[in-house]
């Protein structure tokens, strides 16, 4: 007998606003619908569907969409999650395929952590954390500190703990690039915090507009909110852009004349086609060496993840973030906090390391590993520009050129036709657009309104992780029939 409604403790009325005003559309309705699409084609009960397979080009998810993992991580995490192989080492590298690099790693590994089944210190294992900071060091050229990082439950978690740190109350403001990854507003609309947007530039390649920054800033300012932080996302969520030096150092310096906590998401930093990948640590340490005294305390976090580059180990939550110029009782807080939840995952912490100090020349490991990490690479390029193609086909379509990152965010000018369907349907155009798309083609992508967009402006994005390049001729065959629909 099913129990009355009344009888229940909670019901959508009485729970946490603030997580019913949350939004994140890339696992929002659209994709619900297209995996309803493909657990019926997988029961083979789609034949009515103008579609034989679904495209779930709506998340940066690599491993769904078929890119393989790369093979020394794997190997290790295998000797890792069950270290009796070790007892056979012969039959590993004789009759397996391992090689002694992997050994080695793996032994070197499970001396750190005792075993990936036990809790590590809350900040992260401190071996770990110190062959990270030796990757940054490489990196940027400049010193790196294993105290001041903390790995975490992929980037995410880290962006989550600093944003509680930061909000203070209901007035306090960040500073958020529109269009943005939805995982800042929907965090802030939780913490009741408000998120002051700042236009990207489209006409430049979605770089930064110091100008809109500072507007922004001042509005909010005038009307009564406490902005404490910026984030920048470089590579670009959704944009595809690579920010240059000079507008990084815009921002910092920017962020140094009103004391703003700078927040760089630069989890895509291998994601990049088109010049080189600048952290946001090396900008401020040339900052600081140009201008000695004067960026000292501007506060600097920076996030990286294994979810993403060409590791795309989403599913093992492996990531960490570093703090520059942090006040040592602050930072103190944000270890307590942490301590919370006890500790991230040992295996993606372990995970982070390999990403961090993959083989090197001259390692047994590294022919296959650089040839595994090329392929990928080439492959996300390949399908960026056919994606890039497609759209130059498709009317009233216009997208930057791919820079970086795993996604494209064209825009979109449709018939004034369609966007009154689309209001008779209670959807925004863009949204519309994009569930005409999946219906029609088994493409699912994301509305721009889901990301924001500037008003009056209509965009997309999608992922170019899916293999093959073939869906692309579906989504151009759809907006010309989609087109010709409207038209008129």
């Amino acid at each position: 007998m099913s129990t009355p409604q009344s009888a229940r403790a909670l019901s959508i009325n009485n729970i946490n606003p603030h997580v019913k005003a949350a939004k994140y559309a890339v696992r929002g309705e659209l994709a619900v619908r297209s995996e309803e699409y493909r657990a019926k084609l997988a029961k083979g009960e789609g034949k009515d569907l103008p579609f034989d397979t679904v495209i779930a080009a709506n998340i940066g998810n690599p491993q769904q969409l078929d890119q393989k993992p790369i093979t020394f991580f794997r190997q290790v995490a295998s000797l890792l999650e069950n270290p009796l192989l070790l007892e056979h080492e012969d039959v590993l590298i004789n009759s397996l395929g391992y090689k002694s690099d992997v050994v080695e790693r793996a032994r070197w590994l499970l001396k750190e952590v005792k075993s990936v089944g036990a809790y590590s210190q809350s900040q992260g294992v401190p071996g770990i954390r110190e062959s990270v900071a030796k990757f940054i060091e490489r990196r940027d050229g400049y010193p790196a500190s294993p105290k001041d990082l903390y790995l975490s439950n992929g980037a995410s978690s880290g962006v989550n703990t600093l944003l509680h740190i930061i909000c203070q109350k209901p007035s306090t403001g960040i500073l958020v690039p529109i269009p943005q990854y939805p995982l800042y507003t929907a965090t802030l609309a939780v913490l009741d915090a408000v998120c002051v947007p700042y236009y990207l530039e489209e006409a430049r390649a979605w770089g930064t507009d110091l100008e809109a920054i500072r507007n922004s800033y001042s509005k909010a300012v005038s009307e009564g909110t406490d902005v404490k932080a910026i984030v920048i996302i470089n590579p670009g969520n959704p944009t595809g852009a690579s920010l240059p030096a000079e507008d990084i150092k815009a921002v910092l310096k920017f962020a140094a004349e009103k004391k703003l906590v700078v927040i760089a998401d630069e989890v895509y930093q291998t994601n990049v086609f088109i010049g080189e990948f600048i952290s946001f640590k090396k900008a401020l340490r040339d900052l600081q060496k140009e201008s000695p005294g004067e960026f000292d305390n501007l506060e600097l976090a920076s996030l990286h993840s294994v979810s993403k580059g060409m590791v795309g180990e989403c599913g093992h939550r492996g990531g960490y973030f570093e703090l520059v110029g942090f006040d040592p009782e602050v930072a103190a807080e944000i270890y307590k906090f942490i301590s919370i939840q006890l500790c991230p995952p040992v295996l993606g912490q372990c995970f982070v390391e390999l990403m961090t100090h993959p083989p090197v020349e001259g390692e047994p490991s590294y022919e296959l590993y650089k040839s595994e990490f090329d392929g990928i690479f080439n492959g996300l390029k390949e399908r960026a520009y056919a994606l890039f193609d497609a759209f130059k086909q498709m009317e009233g379509v216009e997208c930057q050129t791919p820079a970086g990152s795993m996604y494209l965010f064209p825009t979109i000018t449709i018939p004034p036709k369609a966007v009154e369907q689309a209001k008779k349907e209670g959807r925004q155009p863009d949204e519309f657009y994009c569930f005409r798309m999946l219906d029609a083609t088994g493409v699912c992508v994301v509305a721009g309104s889901g990301f924001g967009q500037k008003e009056g402006t209509l965009h997309f994005r999608t992922t170019f992780l899916a293999p093959g390049t073939e869906w692309t001729g579906r989504i151009v065959k759809f907006h010309q029939d989609f087109m010709e629909e409207f038209r008129g």
